[in-house]
């Protein structure tokens, strides 16, 4: 058996990135200049953009620009500590509360990214004595947090509650607490999560629920204000988590839920109580982006109108994989298929990535849709498609 060069500890990383290469799994960054929307500037093309999670368009909207900047002028450019030190600043609980409103609940708390928020909430909320049980598909911040809150995790089949209660039927007496963790959209497929089924199997086992609303947040339910709106949950036991860095064009997370649950995760959530607090700047815009969420439920009309356009479109030459959401994945056999198609793509004047293992089990091109897309670039992909 092969050892390492021990006079060299580092160089099995070369060796690795061979590997990746060879895989066609390896990736690098990709270079935009100007202001994000429905057109980029790739390393000097412009393209039509597909690539974005900007749902709403407004990431480059002049509303949410103007208030980050008035926020700088106000507090500076850097919140300079944690939120228990010297990071705390009137907007932070503005946003806070403006979440809760949005989703309804007793109380908010804004982490400084969507990751922070999954991985420290679920480390304060579970240990060593405890289960977490959650789709085989979660977003890494999940299946991260529940590794490194020492609790027993168990995996149960995509969107399966059968496996998830079986699971929870085998396992939930041998522990002090569950907690059951979904996407509620999942971010490489476009499906949803079960929601309402899920709760009643969380109720029956005495489970608590954490479900992110990365991709849901502005984007589905009458309101805005995700998934759980979209089934007819609000206001049932569970926790929210989202992001302010996809459909809110902003950046940082949030968890949404009961004031005991917001109070304690401010006095035991190490990512939220040894981290620098959010920006001004970004606090401000995801505020500007809630007012906007409110005020414009027409952005997610056009946003729909656009997702049911480009399903159409795209179905009639690939296979799309099942999708509820303004996520639309072309299923192919292998990463090179997906590779040389985002190509073929961009070459078109298109901007949709490949995504490829280990991110996802099967490879696939995602297109995300925009409320800002107009007519007439949907027109326009129409006609390239017939050029593939």
């Amino acid at each position: 058996m092969p050892t390492e060069n021990l006079s060299d500890p580092y160089a099995w990383l070369e060796r690795s990135l061979r590997t990746l290469h060879q895989a066609h799994w390896y990736r690098d960054v990709k270079t935009i200049t100007g202001r994000t929307g429905s057109v980029v500037t790739v390393e000097g093309q412009d393209l039509i953009n597909f690539a974005s999670n900007d749902y709403l368009g407004l990431a480059g909207d002049k509303r949410l620009i103007q208030a980050a900047r008035d926020a700088t002028q106000t507090y500076g450019t850097g919140s300079t500590g944690s939120r228990l030190l010297t990071g705390h600043r009137p907007i932070h609980q503005q946003l806070e509360q403006a979440i809760a409103a949005l989703k309804q609940t007793e109380a908010a708390l804004v982490f400084s990214s969507g990751y922070l928020a999954n991985i420290g909430t679920i480390a304060a909320l579970v240990g060593k004595r405890d289960l977490v049980v959650g789709d085989q598909y979660n977003h890494s911040s999940l299946k991260k947090g529940a590794i490194l809150s020492g609790a027993t995790v168990r995996d149960y089949r995509h969107v399966d509650l059968d496996d998830l209660a079986q699971q929870l039927q085998t396992q939930r007496a041998h522990y002090r607490r569950c907690l059951i963790t979904t996407d509620t959209v999942f971010s490489m497929d476009g499906d949803l999560c079960p929601l309402p089924g899920l709760l009643a199997l969380a109720e029956q086992y005495e489970a608590m629920v954490l479900v992110d609303e990365a991709h849901a947040t502005g984007v589905l339910g009458d309101r805005g204000a995700g998934v759980v709106e979209h089934y007819g949950c609000t206001g049932q036991s569970l926790i929210q988590m989202g992001t302010l860095s996809k459909a809110l064009g902003s950046l940082g997370g949030y968890v949404a839920g009961s004031a005991p649950l917001i109070d304690f995760l401010r006095n035991r959530a190490p990512s939220w109580i040894y981290t620098t607090g959010l920006t001004p700047a970004d606090t401000a815009a995801a505020i500007a982006a809630i007012e906007i969420v409110n005020q414009e439920p027409e952005r997610r009309s056009r946003l729909w109108d656009n997702t049911a356009k480009l399903k159409a479109l795209l179905s009639a030459h690939f296979q799309v994989l099942p999708s509820d959401s303004p996520i639309l994945c072309i299923q192919l056999h292998s990463p090179q298929d997906a590779l040389q198609l985002a190509q073929r793509f961009q070459n078109q004047g298109i901007f949709a990535p490949a995504i490829r293992p280990p991110t996802v089990p099967t490879s696939r091109l995602r297109f995300s849709v925009m409320a800002i897309h107009t007519p007439e670039q949907l027109n326009q992909f129409e006609s390239l498609l017939a050029l593939l």
